[in-house]
């Protein structure tokens, strides 16, 4: 088990302190990391005591302090997994090789790219929900936010390690643009489109801790099954806390989506917006919106970069280990239908050109055991409506999908008909308005704002008026 140094100025269990050189550096960007965060971090409650958890040592169940944190003070560090004995690479042209301790020269840009796209969310969502707390439907809500926040802040620092400590000088580079970057920014944006989007309500946000972390979760888990080691090691501590961001976005949208019913019940036309609520309908179009945009996250269904990865050893499947008995997929296909003269027609690819696609599969099929979860929420509220996942054709920006439309059962359709109902199946700018108009504050312990239902339990065994922010 490897516990965490705290002695030091930055808490870590990489044994940095035997590693003079590299400390320095990462010293040296720690002053830079805390201006961002005191630029573009929260900035509501930015200085209060918050009820926070903080890593103590990687051991599964047993790895997380609770206890009251002013966020600037949060213990940031850097913290890997326990290396697996005699561990092998686990997929690719180099399966069953012992697995990498440095970065092979061949494959350090294509390396290095991997690290920096996956370093540039952590920041990035962090920029976006910076202002959320001004209407935070509870406190309990508000820390759960900030949790989420500092986690993703020691994610940076994760990714910002391994470019320090395995690419030297165009690491240091790179991890100085990671904090250089800004979200939505004109001239300088975030990597990937969907952190660059604005997240200005609750809805919004759990929508995206549900999917967009959940995207997060697999891109993480075919990262842990790289030939790489310490990378592999980075992702399988990642996936310890990446849990809780997913139940944040999980829970919460389960409470709008009870509350929702409630509402719904109460009224005699059955309007929840008329009891200052957000009604069904208005949650699928939400759910529509962030499951597509993240859908794209995944990249091309085709991909000779993904075969790459794969054949590298790279990255690998979702549980790649465990879960296949073989390793190399060479002469297997996977089946994908194209769009061909408005008709889509079905075609057999080179299963490892497919890489993308089979973790988007494995992504959907995840998404949809939660759907089915808020689902017997809404059974037990005696209601017959359903939320449903649309196709993964609906709505697409990237891949073979893009510049064609589709209905939400991922039949094709002409633009005409896209334009005369894509206001039935994605959120409208009325649907925004009265979102956003329902974000009001409520900062007082164990009350909850009208739209939201209270959770079913507190957080570590506190009760739900627990006093998760000091407020004064």
């Amino acid at each position: 088990m490897s516990h965490v140094n705290y002695d030091e100025r930055i808490p870590n269990n990489v044994d940095l302190s035997n590693d003079r050189r590299l400390r320095r550096a990462l010293e040296k960007w720690q002053p830079a990391y805390l201006d961002w965060w005191r630029s573009v971090g929260p900035q509501i409650f930015a200085d209060n005591e918050i009820y926070l958890r903080t890593a103590i040592s990687t051991e599964p169940g047993g790895w997380a302090n609770f206890g009251y944190v002013r966020m600037p003070e949060y213990r940031w560090g850097i913290f890997l997994a326990d290396p697996e004995p005699d561990r092998v690479i686990p997929a690719g042209d180099f399966a069953g090789q012992p697995v990498w301790q440095e970065v092979p020269g061949e494959y350090r840009n294509i390396l290095k790219r991997i690290i920096v796209v996956q370093a540039d969310t952590e920041p990035a969502s962090v920029e976006q929900q910076r202002y959320l707390a001004a209407t935070a439907p509870s406190l309990y809500d508000a820390r759960n936010l900030f949790q989420v926040n500092v986690e993703e802040g020691r994610h940076l620092w994760a990714m910002v390690y391994l470019l320090h400590a395995y690419f030297g000088r165009d690491g240091r580079d790179e991890a100085d643009e990671l904090l250089a970057r800004r979200a939505g920014d004109a001239d300088k944006p975030r990597i990937l489109d969907a952190f660059n989007q604005p997240c200005e309500d609750w809805l919004t946000f759990h929508c995206f801790t549900c999917f967009t972390d959940r995207d997060g979760k697999f891109q993480l888990g075919a990262l842990a099954e790289s030939a790489f080691d310490p990378l592999s090691r980075t992702c399988r501590f990642m996936l310890t806390e990446e849990a809780h961001h997913l139940f944040v976005g999980e829970s919460g949208m389960e409470r709008i989506i009870r509350r929702a019913a409630e509402l719904h019940k109460i009224d005699p036309n059955g309007d929840a917006r008329a009891q200052g609520g957000i009604d069904l309908p208005t949650i699928q179009r939400y759910v529509n919106y962030w499951y597509s945009y993240c859908l794209d996250l995944f990249g091309a269904e085709v991909s000779t970069n993904a075969a790459d990865y794969f054949a590298t050893g790279l990255k690998g499947r979702w549980r790649e280990a465990k879960d296949y008995d073989e390793h190399t997929a060479l002469g297997q296909t996977h089946r994908i239908e194209y769009v061909e003269d408005g008709t889509l027609v079905p075609r057999d690819v080179p299963l490892r050109n497919a890489m993308n696609e089979v973790l988007r599969q494995d992504y959907a099929a995840d998404c949809a055991r939660v759907v089915s979860r808020w689902n017997k929420t809404l059974e037990a509220e005696g209601l017959d409506f359903r939320i449903t996942l649309p196709h993964n054709r609906f709505h697409r920006r990237q891949g073979i999908y893009a510049g064609h439309y589709f209905d939400p059962q991922g039949n094709l359709i002409d633009e005409a008909t896209w334009n005369a109902r894509k206001d039935e199946w994605l959120p409208t700018d009325e649907d925004r308005a009265w979102v956003k108009n329902l974000m009001k504050p409520v900062y007082e312990p164990g009350k909850m704002a009208n739209w939201i239902a209270a959770p079913r339990r507190g957080i570590h065994g506190q009760p739900i008026d627990f006093e998760y922010v000091r407020v004064d």
